[in-house]
């Protein structure tokens, strides 16, 4: 009988219990339903801004996490890490978990990012100039929402509502059905990069004669983007729009140079520099190099300078400058013809002049143009933003799709048109342009260029010098270009103007953990469950006589009732 059978089992483990017992964990672990991989998540999560500027901190200071998940719903943030959608997360909450010390912070962003509303752009946009105007202990993280993300939002919601249920029979029962997750950021803390170098890349047309004693004209543009999390800083727009209509300019311009009966008597400089989403750091150096090394020549005579940022889209080209430029100077006659070109080629389009002294109290210079006319060059920027205070130059939503090539492309022709009536001295009024026929801007290669540079993160932080995006910069400047050259340099060890750190991107674990709670019913119900196995194997031969005889009885209740 199968009894029997099962007496000589019991008997075979009865007085070894405790040990033989363990034979049995492993069975119980291989049937168990829940898998032990499904317990455990990792994800990639973007690191906030982290970096100082003229001694002053920003951004997140901290980089680890190891505490348990939380909504934002919780009315206790110390030692926890929220996570939390972008349309929840407000700023007076976020102050309220820094004041709190929160272990951690988590935000959702909508995949596609692109495609969310209005007022959630407005609102993302808002929070991240809030996030970066103080330092913060709180380590912060973005992720972009995906169904398993999704899946431990909604986990964690629910572990909250328990504790806000009617009776405590039903929050008792909500915290035992519902997983928590202890989210875990492990490697080394973020430390400053004191050895981090930044780069301006230069290039030159030498003008027609003796190149010392001609005029320069300028064009600028830096190339790196800013936003919240760097490795989520795209800078389609600002200022991917402003490196591109640079090189498209070069280009026109060098196809002139290169025919001796189109070779102007002016020298063009064109500049790309670095780090100008802080401070214009790249800028700055270059001309103090310029002019403390005795390299004047692209310098010594400048007739104005053109600094380009966010042109790709927008139909108002606004001329920001420190001062008015002088009736009948070389910059007024610019600023005129670039006027008179748009509204004579463009419908609907205008220019329009925005004067704003340097304060050089503020931690931010406000434009790039600034650090020249610092220098008492005249200069400008061209830029599609009538305030510098626009939160769309400091974004993470400054994609790909935030520019228009055909904007883009009919405003760099009207900066060549301007640029040509100012060095060959061509009167806008006679009706003629430059730039037609073979000469005309290439909108396949804008769009080309705008796809490229919108691929990959342009944050300052994360272009070093070996970078790629910077040798293909180079590399297209030499193609039109002479004296192509880099300007390496790092931060003043004694007095840095600008440290950036490391740890911009990181894998994020999440372990799926029960409450209190459930440890505490589980530990009782195999506390229960081992005692009727001690007993029932104690005494396994009244159990087995007790059976047997129910067996017996039942047998005789069949007989009788056939």
């Amino acid at each position: 009988m199968l009894l029997d059978g099962a007496g000589e089992i019991v008997e075979m483990f009865r007085n070894s219990f405790p040990l033989s017992f363990l034979f049995f964990v492993p069975i119980f672990i291989l049937i168990s339903p829940m898998s032990p991989a499904s317990a455990a998540h990792d994800f990639a999560v973007y690191r906030m801004q982290q970096y100082d500027l003229q001694g002053a901190p920003h951004g997140s200071r901290n980089a680890l996490v190891n505490v348990e998940a939380r909504p934002i719903t919780v009315a206790v943030f110390t030692r926890k890490c929220v996570i939390v959608k972008l349309k929840e997360l407000t700023i007076d909450k976020y102050k309220e978990m820094v004041q709190q010390s929160a272990g951690g912070l988590l935000v959702l962003l909508p995949t596609p990012i692109q495609g969310i509303s209005k007022e959630e752009k407005e609102h993302l946009m808002e929070l991240e100039q809030d996030l970066m105007e103080e330092e913060s202990q709180t380590p912060v993280y973005f992720a972009y929402e995906t169904p398993e993300l999704n899946g431990i939002y909604d986990s964690i919601k629910r572990l909250s509502n328990s504790d806000a249920a009617e009776s405590a029979f039903e929050a008792m029962m909500g915290s035992m059905t519902s997983n928590g997750f202890q989210l875990q950021v492990a490697g080394p803390q973020s430390k400053a990069l004191n050895e981090f170098q930044i780069v301006n890349i230069q290039g030159k047309l030498a003008g027609y004669g003796i190149e010392e004693q001609l005029p320069t004209i300028l064009i600028a543009a830096h190339y790196d983007a800013y936003g919240v999390a760097p490795s989520l800083s795209f800078g389609a727009d600002s200022n991917g729009s402003g490196v591109v209509a640079l090189l498209e300019l070069a280009r026109l311009f060098s196809k002139l140079y290169t025919n001796s009966r189109n070779h102007a008597k002016y020298n063009l400089v064109f500049l790309l520099t670095g780090a100008g989403k802080f401070s214009y750091q790249g800028t700055r150096r270059w001309l103090e190099d310029q002019f403390e090394s005795g390299e004047t020549s692209h310098v010594g005579d400048v007739a104005f300078v053109v600094c380009l940022d966010s042109i790709g889209n927008g139909d108002t080209l606004h001329i920001h400058v420190s001062k008015p430029p002088k009736e009948g100077s070389q910059l007024d006659t610019f600023v005129k013809s670039l006027e008179t070109v748009v509204n004579e080629t463009q419908v609907n389009r205008s220019v329009k002049m925005v004067h704003k002294k340097i304060n050089l109290a503020e931690e931010f210079l406000a434009w790039e143009h600034e650090r020249f006319s610092i220098r008492r060059m005249p200069a400008l920027t061209v830029s599609r933003f009538e305030s510098y205070k626009s939160p769309q130059r400091a974004t993470i939503l400054d994609t790909r799709d935030s520019v228009d090539t055909e904007v883009l492309s009919a405003n760099i022709k009207a900066l060549a048109e301007a640029l040509a009536c100012q060095i060959y001295n061509l009167s806008t009024t006679e009706g003629s342009e430059v730039f037609s026929d073979g000469m005309k801007v290439d909108v396949d290669l804008v769009n080309s260029w705008m796809d490229y540079l919108s691929l990959t993160p342009r944050a300052a932080q994360l272009l070093t010098k070996d970078s790629p995006e910077l040798a293909n910069l180079q590399l297209a400047m030499n193609r039109h270009l002479k004296d192509v050259k880099r300007h390496v340099f790092k931060a003043d060890k004694r007095d840095p103007e600008c440290i950036f750190y490391s740890g911009t991107e990181f894998t994020m674990n999440a372990y799926s953990v029960k409450p209190a709670i459930f440890d505490l019913f589980l530990g009782l119900a195999i506390a229960a469950y081992l005692a009727v196995l001690y007993l029932v194997t104690q005494n396994f031969h009244d159990v087995y006589a007790f059976v047997k005889r129910l067996n017996i009885g039942n047998g005789i209740a069949s007989k009788k009732v056939q």
